[in-house]
Protein backbone atom coordinates (compact mmCIF):
# COMPACT_ATOMS: atom_id res chain seq x y z
CA UNK A 1 0.00 0.00 0.00
CA UNK A 2 1.31 3.45 -0.88
CA UNK A 3 1.38 5.84 2.05
CA UNK A 4 0.87 9.48 1.07
CA UNK A 5 3.49 11.02 3.34
CA UNK A 6 4.96 13.33 0.72
CA UNK A 7 4.23 16.86 -0.35
CA UNK A 8 1.71 17.22 -3.16
CA UNK A 9 4.28 18.35 -5.69
CA UNK A 10 7.49 16.39 -6.22
CA UNK A 11 10.79 18.22 -6.19
CA UNK A 12 12.55 18.31 -9.54
CA UNK A 13 16.25 17.65 -9.97
CA UNK A 14 16.14 19.45 -13.31
CA UNK A 15 13.79 20.68 -15.97
CA UNK A 16 14.98 19.95 -19.48
CA UNK A 17 13.76 22.81 -21.62
CA UNK A 18 15.66 24.09 -24.64
CA UNK A 19 12.76 25.88 -26.27
CA UNK A 20 14.78 28.23 -28.47
CA UNK A 21 16.64 25.44 -30.25
CA UNK A 22 15.93 24.25 -33.78
CA UNK A 23 15.28 20.55 -33.31
CA UNK A 24 14.12 19.09 -36.59
CA UNK A 25 16.02 15.84 -36.91
CA UNK A 26 18.75 16.09 -39.51
CA UNK A 27 18.46 13.72 -42.45
CA UNK A 28 21.83 11.99 -42.96
CA UNK A 29 23.31 12.77 -46.36
CA UNK A 30 24.05 10.13 -48.97
CA UNK A 31 27.74 9.26 -49.02
CA UNK A 32 30.15 7.32 -51.16
CA UNK A 33 31.02 3.90 -49.75
CA UNK A 34 34.57 2.63 -49.60
CA UNK A 35 35.59 -0.46 -51.56
CA UNK A 36 35.66 -2.52 -48.38
CA UNK A 37 32.15 -1.35 -47.48
CA UNK A 38 30.91 -2.26 -50.96
CA UNK A 39 32.35 -5.75 -50.54
CA UNK A 40 30.74 -6.14 -47.13
CA UNK A 41 27.40 -4.99 -48.51
CA UNK A 42 27.52 -7.61 -51.26
CA UNK A 43 28.05 -10.32 -48.64
CA UNK A 44 25.27 -8.93 -46.47
CA UNK A 45 22.81 -8.66 -49.36
CA UNK A 46 23.10 -12.42 -49.86
CA UNK A 47 21.84 -12.81 -46.29
CA UNK A 48 18.99 -10.35 -46.90
CA UNK A 49 18.03 -12.13 -50.12
CA UNK A 50 17.94 -15.39 -48.20
CA UNK A 51 15.55 -13.86 -45.66
CA UNK A 52 13.32 -12.69 -48.53
CA UNK A 53 13.30 -16.26 -49.87
CA UNK A 54 12.12 -17.56 -46.49
CA UNK A 55 15.43 -18.79 -45.11
CA UNK A 56 15.52 -18.36 -41.32
CA UNK A 57 18.21 -15.82 -40.39
CA UNK A 58 21.09 -16.73 -38.12
CA UNK A 59 21.55 -14.97 -34.78
CA UNK A 60 25.15 -15.77 -33.87
CA UNK A 61 25.63 -12.37 -32.20
CA UNK A 62 22.34 -12.28 -30.23
CA UNK A 63 21.11 -9.28 -32.20
CA UNK A 64 18.02 -7.81 -30.49
CA UNK A 65 15.71 -4.93 -31.38
CA UNK A 66 15.21 -2.89 -28.18
CA UNK A 67 13.03 0.06 -29.17
CA UNK A 68 12.39 2.85 -31.65
CA UNK A 69 11.40 6.49 -31.25
CA UNK A 70 9.63 8.98 -33.50
CA UNK A 71 10.26 12.65 -34.26
CA UNK A 72 9.68 15.16 -37.03
CA UNK A 73 12.35 15.34 -39.71
CA UNK A 74 12.85 17.97 -42.36
CA UNK A 75 10.83 18.09 -45.61
CA UNK A 76 7.60 16.77 -44.04
CA UNK A 77 9.12 13.41 -43.20
CA UNK A 78 9.45 11.44 -39.97
CA UNK A 79 12.72 10.57 -38.22
CA UNK A 80 12.96 7.18 -36.49
CA UNK A 81 16.01 6.61 -34.30
CA UNK A 82 16.19 3.05 -32.99
CA UNK A 83 18.28 0.97 -30.60
CA UNK A 84 19.51 -2.58 -31.06
CA UNK A 85 21.94 -4.67 -29.04
CA UNK A 86 24.49 -7.40 -29.70
CA UNK A 87 26.52 -9.69 -27.43
CA UNK A 88 30.08 -8.30 -27.66
CA UNK A 89 31.59 -11.45 -26.16
CA UNK A 90 30.62 -13.33 -29.33
CA UNK A 91 32.46 -10.94 -31.67
CA UNK A 92 35.89 -11.91 -32.97
CA UNK A 93 38.18 -9.29 -34.42
CA UNK A 94 36.64 -6.28 -32.70
CA UNK A 95 34.52 -4.97 -35.60
CA UNK A 96 30.99 -5.58 -36.86
CA UNK A 97 29.45 -4.43 -40.15
CA UNK A 98 25.93 -3.15 -39.54
CA UNK A 99 23.42 -2.87 -42.39
CA UNK A 100 19.81 -1.73 -42.18
CA UNK A 101 17.15 -1.56 -44.89
CA UNK A 102 13.66 -0.08 -44.70
CA UNK A 103 11.01 -1.66 -46.94
CA UNK A 104 7.50 -0.25 -47.44
CA UNK A 105 5.01 -3.02 -46.72
CA UNK A 106 2.62 -3.94 -49.56
CA UNK A 107 0.16 -2.54 -50.20
CA UNK A 108 2.00 0.57 -49.01
CA UNK A 109 0.42 3.92 -48.37
CA UNK A 110 0.81 6.31 -51.30
CA UNK A 111 3.37 8.45 -49.48
CA UNK A 112 5.43 5.42 -48.51
CA UNK A 113 5.21 3.83 -51.95
CA UNK A 114 6.68 6.95 -53.55
CA UNK A 115 9.83 6.42 -51.50
CA UNK A 116 10.40 2.95 -52.93
CA UNK A 117 10.95 2.77 -56.66
CA UNK A 118 12.90 1.21 -59.47
CA UNK A 119 15.87 3.18 -60.72
CA UNK A 120 15.98 2.48 -64.45
CA UNK A 121 19.31 4.24 -64.78
CA UNK A 122 20.84 1.63 -62.50
CA UNK A 123 19.61 -1.42 -64.34
CA UNK A 124 16.30 -1.79 -62.53
CA UNK A 125 17.84 -1.87 -59.06
CA UNK A 126 15.25 -1.21 -56.36
CA UNK A 127 15.76 1.94 -54.33
CA UNK A 128 14.37 1.54 -50.82
CA UNK A 129 12.98 4.29 -48.60
CA UNK A 130 16.18 3.99 -46.57
CA UNK A 131 19.24 1.77 -46.36
CA UNK A 132 22.74 2.23 -45.03
CA UNK A 133 25.79 0.42 -43.72
CA UNK A 134 28.38 1.31 -41.12
CA UNK A 135 31.18 -0.29 -39.16
CA UNK A 136 30.90 -0.65 -35.39
CA UNK A 137 33.95 -1.05 -33.18
CA UNK A 138 33.30 -3.50 -30.34
CA UNK A 139 35.31 -2.81 -27.14
CA UNK A 140 37.39 -5.71 -25.90
CA UNK A 141 36.38 -7.33 -22.63
CA UNK A 142 32.80 -6.04 -22.58
CA UNK A 143 30.41 -8.67 -21.29
CA UNK A 144 27.14 -6.73 -21.03
CA UNK A 145 24.99 -6.37 -24.16
CA UNK A 146 26.27 -3.56 -26.38
CA UNK A 147 23.63 -1.03 -27.38
CA UNK A 148 23.87 0.54 -30.85
CA UNK A 149 21.76 3.45 -32.09
CA UNK A 150 20.92 4.08 -35.74
CA UNK A 151 18.04 5.77 -37.59
CA UNK A 152 16.03 6.14 -40.79
CA UNK A 153 13.88 8.91 -42.27
CA UNK A 154 10.67 8.08 -44.14
CA UNK A 155 7.20 9.26 -45.10
CA UNK A 156 4.20 8.00 -43.08
CA UNK A 157 3.43 4.32 -43.61
CA UNK A 158 4.10 0.80 -42.41
CA UNK A 159 7.57 -0.62 -42.94
CA UNK A 160 9.67 -3.72 -42.41
CA UNK A 161 13.10 -2.85 -41.06
CA UNK A 162 15.80 -5.46 -41.72
CA UNK A 163 18.98 -5.21 -39.65
CA UNK A 164 22.03 -7.37 -40.28
CA UNK A 165 25.09 -7.47 -38.01
CA UNK A 166 28.07 -9.37 -39.41
CA UNK A 167 31.62 -9.78 -38.24
CA UNK A 168 33.72 -7.68 -40.59
CA UNK A 169 35.63 -9.84 -43.03
CA UNK A 170 39.38 -9.03 -42.95
CA UNK A 171 40.97 -8.13 -46.28
CA UNK A 172 43.37 -11.09 -46.03
CA UNK A 173 41.61 -13.83 -44.10
CA UNK A 174 43.47 -17.15 -43.56
CA UNK A 175 42.27 -20.04 -45.70
CA UNK A 176 41.22 -22.00 -42.61
CA UNK A 177 39.42 -19.05 -40.99
CA UNK A 178 35.91 -19.87 -39.71
CA UNK A 179 33.03 -18.11 -41.47
CA UNK A 180 32.15 -14.75 -39.93
CA UNK A 181 29.37 -14.77 -37.35
CA UNK A 182 26.19 -13.06 -38.47
CA UNK A 183 22.79 -12.04 -37.08
CA UNK A 184 19.72 -10.73 -38.87
CA UNK A 185 16.35 -9.55 -37.61
CA UNK A 186 13.20 -7.99 -39.08
CA UNK A 187 11.00 -5.50 -37.25
CA UNK A 188 7.70 -4.01 -38.45
CA UNK A 189 7.38 -0.30 -37.65
CA UNK A 190 4.32 1.88 -38.20
CA UNK A 191 5.20 5.54 -38.82
CA UNK A 192 2.38 8.07 -38.33
CA UNK A 193 2.17 11.53 -39.88
CA UNK A 194 3.48 14.19 -37.49
CA UNK A 195 2.98 16.95 -40.08
CA UNK A 196 -0.84 16.82 -40.35
CA UNK A 197 -1.39 20.04 -38.37
CA UNK A 198 -3.02 18.20 -35.45
CA UNK A 199 -1.66 18.50 -31.91
CA UNK A 200 0.92 15.74 -31.57
CA UNK A 201 4.22 14.86 -29.92
CA UNK A 202 7.38 12.91 -30.49
CA UNK A 203 7.91 9.72 -28.55
CA UNK A 204 8.48 10.19 -24.84
CA UNK A 205 12.18 9.45 -24.55
CA UNK A 206 13.31 8.16 -21.17
CA UNK A 207 16.87 9.45 -20.92
CA UNK A 208 19.86 8.20 -19.01
CA UNK A 209 21.28 11.69 -19.49
CA UNK A 210 21.18 14.68 -21.84
CA UNK A 211 24.50 16.24 -22.82
CA UNK A 212 25.17 19.65 -24.41
CA UNK A 213 27.12 19.69 -27.68
CA UNK A 214 29.48 22.49 -28.73
CA UNK A 215 28.11 22.31 -32.29
CA UNK A 216 25.76 20.17 -34.40
CA UNK A 217 27.25 16.89 -35.57
CA UNK A 218 28.57 16.20 -39.04
CA UNK A 219 26.40 13.96 -41.30
CA UNK A 220 28.67 10.97 -40.60
CA UNK A 221 28.53 11.55 -36.84
CA UNK A 222 24.75 11.88 -37.07
CA UNK A 223 24.50 8.38 -38.54
CA UNK A 224 26.34 6.91 -35.57
CA UNK A 225 24.69 9.15 -32.95
CA UNK A 226 21.08 9.62 -34.07
CA UNK A 227 19.83 10.95 -30.73
CA UNK A 228 21.86 14.14 -31.20
CA UNK A 229 19.50 17.05 -31.91
CA UNK A 230 21.14 20.34 -32.73
CA UNK A 231 23.41 21.19 -29.81
CA UNK A 232 22.13 18.53 -27.43
CA UNK A 233 22.44 14.73 -27.34
CA UNK A 234 20.11 12.32 -25.57
CA UNK A 235 21.41 9.01 -24.25
CA UNK A 236 18.30 6.79 -23.97
CA UNK A 237 17.98 4.80 -20.75
CA UNK A 238 18.58 1.06 -21.22
CA UNK A 239 15.30 0.22 -19.46
CA UNK A 240 12.55 1.69 -17.33
CA UNK A 241 13.49 -0.40 -14.28
CA UNK A 242 15.01 1.96 -11.72
CA UNK A 243 16.17 2.03 -8.11
CA UNK A 244 15.38 4.65 -5.49
CA UNK A 245 18.82 6.15 -6.16
CA UNK A 246 17.89 6.96 -9.78
CA UNK A 247 15.96 9.73 -11.49
CA UNK A 248 13.19 9.36 -14.06
CA UNK A 249 14.26 11.72 -16.85
CA UNK A 250 11.85 12.29 -19.72
CA UNK A 251 12.02 14.38 -22.88
CA UNK A 252 9.53 15.01 -25.67
CA UNK A 253 8.80 17.53 -28.40
CA UNK A 254 5.33 19.05 -28.87
CA UNK A 255 4.17 19.50 -32.46
CA UNK A 256 1.55 21.60 -34.27
CA UNK A 257 0.45 23.81 -31.38
CA UNK A 258 -1.68 26.76 -32.47
CA UNK A 259 -0.48 30.33 -31.96
CA UNK A 260 -2.03 33.63 -30.92
CA UNK A 261 -1.95 36.98 -32.73
CA UNK A 262 1.65 37.47 -31.59
CA UNK A 263 2.60 34.07 -33.11
CA UNK A 264 3.16 32.53 -29.67
CA UNK A 265 1.73 29.19 -28.42
CA UNK A 266 -0.03 28.68 -25.10
CA UNK A 267 0.53 25.10 -23.97
CA UNK A 268 0.46 23.52 -20.51
CA UNK A 269 2.04 20.19 -19.59
CA UNK A 270 1.00 18.20 -16.51
CA UNK A 271 2.93 15.27 -15.04
CA UNK A 272 0.85 12.89 -12.90
CA UNK A 273 2.18 9.71 -11.27
CA UNK A 274 0.03 6.66 -10.52
CA UNK A 275 1.01 3.65 -8.41
CA UNK A 276 -0.13 0.27 -9.69
CA UNK A 277 -1.76 -1.87 -7.00
CA UNK A 278 -3.35 -5.32 -7.34
CA UNK A 279 -4.53 -4.88 -10.91
CA UNK A 280 -5.62 -1.27 -10.48
CA UNK A 281 -3.85 2.02 -9.91
CA UNK A 282 -4.00 4.93 -7.49
CA UNK A 283 -2.91 8.54 -7.88
CA UNK A 284 0.47 8.94 -6.19
CA UNK A 285 1.80 12.42 -6.87
CA UNK A 286 2.44 15.13 -9.44
CA UNK A 287 4.88 17.84 -10.37
CA UNK A 288 4.10 21.49 -10.98
CA UNK A 289 2.61 22.08 -14.46
CA UNK A 290 4.87 23.54 -17.11
CA UNK A 291 3.46 26.49 -19.04
CA UNK A 292 4.89 27.19 -22.49
CA UNK A 293 3.64 30.59 -23.61
CA UNK A 294 4.65 34.15 -24.41
CA UNK A 295 5.58 34.78 -20.76
CA UNK A 296 7.82 31.71 -20.32
CA UNK A 297 9.38 31.18 -23.77
CA UNK A 298 12.41 33.16 -24.97
CA UNK A 299 11.46 36.35 -26.86
CA UNK A 300 13.07 35.01 -30.05
CA UNK A 301 10.96 31.83 -30.03
CA UNK A 302 9.35 31.44 -33.46
CA UNK A 303 7.87 28.35 -35.13
CA UNK A 304 8.61 29.89 -38.54
CA UNK A 305 12.31 29.85 -37.67
CA UNK A 306 12.14 26.12 -36.91
CA UNK A 307 12.02 26.40 -33.13
CA UNK A 308 10.33 23.50 -31.37
CA UNK A 309 8.39 23.25 -28.12
CA UNK A 310 10.08 20.90 -25.71
CA UNK A 311 9.23 19.55 -22.30
CA UNK A 312 10.96 17.24 -19.89
CA UNK A 313 11.72 16.60 -16.26
CA UNK A 314 14.19 14.70 -14.12
CA UNK A 315 12.35 13.44 -11.03
CA UNK A 316 14.32 11.83 -8.15
CA UNK A 317 12.81 8.47 -7.19
CA UNK A 318 13.97 8.38 -3.57
CA UNK A 319 10.47 9.18 -2.26
CA UNK A 320 8.80 6.49 -4.40
CA UNK A 321 7.99 3.26 -2.52
CA UNK A 322 9.12 0.14 -4.35
CA UNK A 323 6.64 -0.94 -6.99
CA UNK A 324 5.27 -0.30 -10.47
CA UNK A 325 4.14 3.12 -11.70
CA UNK A 326 2.61 4.93 -14.63
CA UNK A 327 3.54 8.50 -15.51
CA UNK A 328 0.78 10.31 -17.39
CA UNK A 329 1.86 13.40 -19.33
CA UNK A 330 -1.08 15.59 -20.34
CA UNK A 331 -0.43 18.25 -23.01
CA UNK A 332 -3.10 20.93 -23.45
CA UNK A 333 -3.14 23.46 -26.28
CA UNK A 334 -5.18 26.25 -24.71
CA UNK A 335 -5.58 28.18 -27.98
CA UNK A 336 -6.90 25.17 -29.92
CA UNK A 337 -8.74 23.84 -26.84
CA UNK A 338 -7.29 20.37 -27.43
CA UNK A 339 -5.49 17.90 -25.19
CA UNK A 340 -3.67 14.61 -25.51
CA UNK A 341 -1.83 12.31 -23.13
CA UNK A 342 1.34 10.26 -23.29
CA UNK A 343 2.48 7.74 -20.70
CA UNK A 344 5.54 5.94 -19.38
CA UNK A 345 5.38 2.72 -17.35
CA UNK A 346 8.29 2.20 -14.98
CA UNK A 347 9.26 0.39 -11.81
CA UNK A 348 11.23 1.33 -8.68
CA UNK A 349 13.30 -1.15 -6.66
CA UNK A 350 15.14 -0.63 -3.40
CA UNK A 351 18.64 -1.08 -4.77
Amino acid sequence: MVTRRYVNTLALAAIVLFSSAVLFAQTPQARKMSDSEKKEVQNILKIVDGMAAGQPPANDLSLTWLHEDLMKAQSNKQYVPFTISIDPSKVSGGKVSLYWRVIAKAPAADTAAKDEKKDDKKGGKTEYPYEDVSTVTVPAGQSEPMRINRSFTVSPGEYDVIVVAKETTPEKAPNNAPPPKVSAIKKTVTVPDLWNDELNTSSVIVAERIDPLPAPLTPQQQIERPYALGTMEILPAPSTNFTKKNELSTFLLIYNAKTDAANKPDVSVEYNFYAKQAGSEKFFNKTSPQNLNAQTLPPQFDFAAGHQLQTGQAVPLGSFPEGDYRLEIKITDKIANKSLTREVNFSVAGS
